[in-house]
């Protein structure tokens, strides 16, 4: 109740060293008290007895000292202080476009590159709490499967339903980075990135990589491109003339000039991703690069506690006037 960490104004407290002459005066008046009847002797009244209702008579001088100390407390008004760290996060918008088409079944990664994408992008989304992300798939054509959101469940469900084959084949890397474009561009964020994956070389679309890049420019878009394959050949899955799956070795050719420039462009960075650790260590990479920004600033809140000084100020005032009038009533 009576806790408190500092004083409004401690210079006040100065006003305690008034209690000094007070007590000086009040010792002087009781010494000298006059008496309304003067004897030569006091011997035929034997010794003076300090008895209850003589200790009484000196409680209100006290209870005027104690008023008087709280009444300054209040005052220098006694203060607590609790302080709150605000956090301000400021994310990042990120549309991950991945390329659908029939060569990411191509079994260089385990169980297959799609798969292995799928996998690390959805611990890339676990991991990003203060962005919003989206997903646009491209194959022969592209579109979306998810906008931004910040809903960490939706995109992970959205991103395990992704699979082959739900779009006409290809491998149109400038409409998918346009369709990404597209959904980031209008973002009020201050960080807006792209992150394309693909295994091949752009083969169909009306709209060529380059030129996508330097829309993506032009809205302050950075993209960063990964190339996903072994180097050489890598077994992909084929039917046999008699219904059986079997693999064969096809070559792994992806446009390295052209992702790389495509990330020049756009301020950001190529990645070549030849297994499932090397995709993730770039992942790895990408979160670091892509840092939410935190600003955190520490909000003070004062609370005044000179209330229960003056109450008790108070109520000793109201306690002196009744022992007063009571039971330490000076007679005259």
């Amino acid at each position: 109740m009576f806790e408190f960490t500092q004083f409004a104004y401690p210079w006040r407290l100065w006003l305690l060293l008034v209690l000094l002459p007070l007590g000086v005066w009040y010792f002087f008046k009781l010494k000298n008290f006059n008496a309304a009847l003067k004897f030569s002797t006091l011997k035929g009244f034997g010794a003076e007895k300090m008895t209850f209702r003589k200790i009484l008579s000196y409680v209100p001088i006290v209870l005027n000292f104690l008023i008087i100390a709280l009444i300054i407390f209040s005052l220098a008004r006694p203060q607590t202080t609790s302080d709150n760290e605000k956090t301000e996060k400021e994310g990042i918008d990120i549309v991950l476009a991945m390329d659908i088409s029939g060569s990411m079944e191509a079994c260089d990664f385990k169980p297959n590159r799609l798969e292995a994408a799928k996998n690390v992008a959805s611990e890339f989304i676990q991991a990003r709490e203060d962005d919003r992300m989206g997903i646009v798939l491209f194959a022969g054509e592209s579109f979306t499967q998810c906008p931004l959101t910040s809903d960490r469940s939706t995109l992970v469900n959205l991103m395990s339903q992704v699979k082959n084959g739900i779009i006409e084949d290809g491998t149109a890397i400038g409409l998918g980075l346009a369709n990404a474009v597209a959904r980031i561009k209008d973002s009020k964020a201050k960080s807006k990135v792209v992150i394309l994956l693909t295994d091949g070389m752009n083969n169909c679309g009306e709209i060529e990589p380059i030129t996508a890049a330097e829309i993506a420019a032009s809205y302050g878009i950075r993209v960063y491109t990964i190339g996903v394959g072994t180097n050489g050949e890598a077994p992909y899955p084929v039917i046999d003339p008699w219904g059986r799956k079997i693999f064969q070795n096809v070559p792994v050719e992806i446009d390295e000039a052209t992702l790389g420039k495509i990330s020049k462009i756009t301020d950001g960075k190529y990645f070549r991703a030849t297994n499932n650790q090397a995709l993730k260590d770039i992942y790895s990479q990408i979160d670091k690069l892509e840092k939410t920004k935190m600003e955190s600033m520490t909000i003070s809140h004062v609370h005044e506690k000179f209330f229960p000084f003056l109450a008790l100020a108070l109520g000793l005032l109201v306690l002196k006037i009744l022992l007063r009038y009571t039971i330490a009533r000076v007679l005259p």
